[in-house]
């Protein structure tokens, strides 16, 4: 699917599916929404898949790699050749979202739209990494497309191999002052309150960071209303990507978890391109940078989980899984109270 075609697929959730859900939860011998959030999970899951046959899911992580210009500005503690060792990494289980996945059940499925060099996890490369945002901007219009348009078909890939949910991750040399350069447009909140230290920074690279970031803003001026035109200018390929992961799995009535900072901001612009899309997407963590929580208030989301986690990776939303898991262990095993011999539980005013 191109992108404006998965824009007319995507669909409010199934009403009756979510009511049913519900329903279901209600007559559960447990004191009503006892279980808070693992019973929302369960409801929303039901309304996007259309049934409230919620079955343990079939999971995967997909992480977005690429590289980005912008660390020729000294932004990063570390240079470009990381985001190709940890995506090699990946496959071979030593990251440790890729620890984690073994933990929870889940397959990982690493993709490369822009590593500076080439790597031997899938191949969907639009560029060797990005331009350089604070000289010019970090992709054309075109190759913004053409990331979001790689994720729907990794999310299209992701349903053809039989899975139920996608986990969202990412890695990226640089990844954070793109995201921080995201959202502050779209969000319209300044540089300094969207931005954080990454993966370590000294006060004095972190001051620069901040610079970098707003001086590439003043100079390319992207346009809030235009999620596309904010990606081209100062985001990166792997935001796009999962950007694309988000709308693609709101097409195929596929729930998508949403990781930290960088994964949350793909999703805002997924949710700038098409605001029904947000309703397909489940929150995991908050992120410890500074931007986590901000971010998934402007979603309109709740998470879960407060771990102090800014790894990336894909290893808050990979904690998800167990939450989850247990809430549907109850939703489909509990006996509802007649089983029990006692009457249910009321509303109360």
């Amino acid at each position: 699917m191109n992108l404006q075609e998965t824009i007319e697929k995507i669909k409010p959730l199934n009403q009756e599916a979510i009511v049913y859900t519900q329903k279901r939860w209600d007559s559960i011998a447990h004191p009503l929404h006892s279980l808070g959030k693992l019973e929302d999970m369960v409801v929303q899951i039901a309304g996007i898949t259309g049934s409230p046959d919620v079955q343990k899911p079939r999971r995967v992580l997909v992480p977005m790699c690429a590289d980005n210009g912008v660390v020729e500005e000294g932004v990063t503690q570390t240079g470009q050749e990381i985001t190709a060792l940890v995506a090699e990494n990946f496959l071979q289980t030593k990251a440790a979202s890729s620890i984690m996945c073994k933990s929870v059940g889940c397959d990982i499925f690493p993709v490369d739209v822009g590593v500076a060099s080439e790597v031997s996890i899938l191949n969907r490369k639009i560029a060797y990494g990005t331009k350089n945002m604070a000289k010019e901007p970090a992709m054309t219009r075109e190759q913004a497309v053409q990331a979001v348009e790689t994720g729907i078909e990794i999310a299209e890939m992701m349903k053809e191999k039989g899975y139920d949910i996608i986990a969202t991750g990412e890695m990226g040399i640089g990844n954070t002052t793109t995201s921080s350069a995201v959202a502050s447009v779209l969000l319209d909140l300044p540089v300094e309150t969207m931005t954080g230290r990454g993966a370590g920074l000294s006060t004095q690279g972190f001051h620069k960071k901040i610079q970098v970031i707003k001086d590439a803003i003043a100079l390319h001026k992207p346009d809030k209303e235009d999620a596309l035109d904010v990606l081209s200018k100062v985001g990166g390929f792997d935001i796009a990507a999962i950007a694309g992961l988000f709308l693609g799995g709101a097409a195929l009535q596929m729930p998508v978890i949403i990781d930290g900072v960088i994964s949350a901001t793909a999703a805002l612009a997924a949710a700038a391109i098409c605001p029904l899309a947000k309703e397909y997407m489940l929150a995991s963590h908050v992120s410890k940078e500074p931007a986590g929580s901000l971010l998934l208030e402007a979603l309109g989301k709740e998470a879960p989980l407060h771990c102090d986690m800014c790894l990336g990776e894909g290893t808050g939303a990979l904690n998800l899984f167990p939450l989850l898991d247990t809430g549907l262990a109850v939703y489909n095993g509990m006996s509802d109270f007649s089983g029990w011999g006692m009457e249910a539980y009321k509303p109360l005013d």
